[in-house]
């Protein structure tokens, strides 16, 4: 017969073998950490230019996965390298308007996407003359017009011209700072008259 003090007894780790369990814990952590990083990085609004939709100092989810597997769609809130930026210039975030292949028309402070005009419900307010003269742009088959909700406060496509596909680091997915502020960005559409 076995001694009930012999079925309480669990056996012990080995002090290397706990040792090498924290180890593979913490390679572990590390190896999600970056992942995470590489695939949906961070990014804080550093200005005005998408308010109302994001204020300055909210933070962002990116996810770079969405573009690598898809296309990126009208209305996408998209982090980009802007053409021409510095290394050490951060990226910017803006509304993506018009798609490869298409022209983009302004005129009397409206959008024409191929001659019709773009519903933007999420503008801030009506763009002035002086910030959205009349202009016609034509996109080539791998560029990409980005522009902000605060059409007046905004350095955009308007100003260094269409973004090729190589320069588009994300979609916003997700605001998650402050708390009080956190939603999923999911705005896509294709609403022209």
């Amino acid at each position: 017969m076995i001694s009930s003090q012999q079925d309480t007894k669990r056996p012990r780790l080995r002090r290397s073998g706990r040792l090498r369990e924290y180890a593979n814990l913490l390679f572990f952590l590390i190896a999600v950490y970056t992942l995470l990083e590489m695939a949906i990085p961070r990014s804080v609004v550093q200005q005005i230019s998408m308010f109302p939709t994001l204020m300055e100092g909210q933070r962002l989810l990116i996810s770079r996965v969405s573009f690598l597997f898809g296309e990126p769609q009208r209305g996408n809130i998209v982090v980009f390298e802007a053409p021409g930026a510095l290394p050490a210039d951060p990226p910017l975030i803006k509304r993506l308007i018009g798609l490869p292949g298409e022209t983009l028309e302004f005129r009397d402070q409206t959008v024409y996407v191929d001659g019709q005009q773009l519903l933007e419900p999420y503008l801030n307010e009506a763009c002035t003359i002086i910030n959205c003269g009349d202009d016609l742009w034509k996109l080539e088959a791998d560029e990409y017009f980005l522009m902000g909700d605060n059409r007046n406060h905004s350095r955009d496509s308007r100003v260094f011209g269409p973004v090729t596909r190589e320069h588009l680091v994300g979609r916003a997915i997700v605001r998650w700072w402050p708390p009080a502020a956190w939603g999923v960005l999911n705005y896509t559409y294709d609403e022209v008259q």
